[in-house]
């Protein structure tokens, strides 16, 4: 099984619908700022407790990289 249809198989058991391009494209870098500012294990977590919070994919990548550029 390829990854698009990993998502949108996994997507339809959660009751909701897959995400388009951009928004795993969102995800991705999401995944990445967490991953770059910490560790690499951060990077599923960080996706996780955005999704935790309610955020949007957009918000809470804009959220990380600021984080990530406190932190130094």
């Amino acid at each position: 099984m390829n990854v698009k249809d990993w998502i949108t198989a996994y997507a339809e058991r959660l009751g909701t619908e897959a995400p388009t391009a951009e928004e795993i494209k969102t995800v991705l870098d999401l995944a990445a700022e967490g991953a770059r500012a910490s560790e690499r294990v951060a990077a599923p977590v960080t996706c996780w407790v955005a999704a935790k919070a309610g955020r949007s994919a957009e918000e809470a990548l804009a959220i990380a990289r600021e984080l990530a550029q406190e932190a130094g």
